[in-house]
């Protein structure tokens, strides 16, 4: 029987950031995947728009007002882009199509699966957390460009402090309920509803730090914020910021 696998929101921005596509980060994080590929894991790589995304959004916001559906069509275009970059880097080890819908029965037999955008109103993490139920995942790791969850907003609180561990509920409280296109939220408040429900758990990363994402790997001590139930901080308490 396959093992579960492991589950990567990618933010967008870990391969598209604002300066042009990261091919050192690519090659280092193929090299980390094959790693443990090679040690018999699988992954779901689910990766999000970075600044392709936004630049096409910012650029058509210019010309002609924008309904949020515009937004997200050009949203889940970018993703898909990148999803294909990753799937070519991949080859070897990848199915050979890209998912568009969680939905849709996927059987794929290789190492790595990665997909993409689907429909307006869905992000990327809420793709991650919904493929992640249909394989039997328990945990999506988020890997953005934040290296946890703060009590308020880092980039405007100097003195936010970064959260070992919260609740779905108290993250939601955080975050609210509604999606945003092109919205900066350590993870997509539609896509926590979700998690929520179905009991899955996530991990928010920084996506740099791969020595920190091959701890999360292991199951050893990592630097993130593991947003889950309650009663799975008994078992993850022991892996503090």
């Amino acid at each position: 029987m396959p093992s579960r696998p492991i589950v990567i929101s990618l933010g967008g921005s870990m391969v598209a950031p604002k300066q042009g596509i990261d091919v050192r980060y690519l090659s280092a994080f193929r090299k980390l995947v094959l790693r443990e590929v090679a040690k018999g894991s699988r992954f779901i790589l689910v990766v999000g728009g970075g600044s392709t995304a936004r630049a096409y959004q910012r650029a058509a916001s210019a010309v002609v007002p924008l309904l949020d559906e515009d937004l997200d069509w050009l949203g889940i275009h970018a993703t898909r882009l990148n999803a294909h970059l990753l799937r070519t880097i991949f080859r070897e080890v990848a199915h050979p199509v890209v998912v568009k819908n969680p939905m849709r029965r996927n059987v794929w037999r290789t190492p790595v699966l990665v997909a993409a955008g689907w429909k307006p109103g869905r992000s990327t993490d809420d793709i991650a957390v919904r493929l992640a139920h249909r394989n039997g995942a328990r945990r999506v790791i988020n890997l953005t460009d934040i290296d946890a969850v703060y009590d308020a907003d880092p980039r405007t609180h100097r003195d936010a402090k970064p959260l070992a561990t919260m609740t779905w509920k108290a993250f939601r409280a955080v975050v609210g309920d509604a999606w945003v296109p092109g919205a900066n939220a350590p993870f997509d408040p539609v896509a926590a509803r979700l998690a929520e429900r179905w009991g899955i758990e996530a991990v928010v990363a920084a996506g740099h730090d791969l020595v920190n994402l091959g701890r999360i790997f292991r199951g050893t001590r990592f630097r993130g914020t593991l947003i889950a139930e309650n009663r799975a901080f008994r078992i993850e308490m022991e892996q503090p910021l």
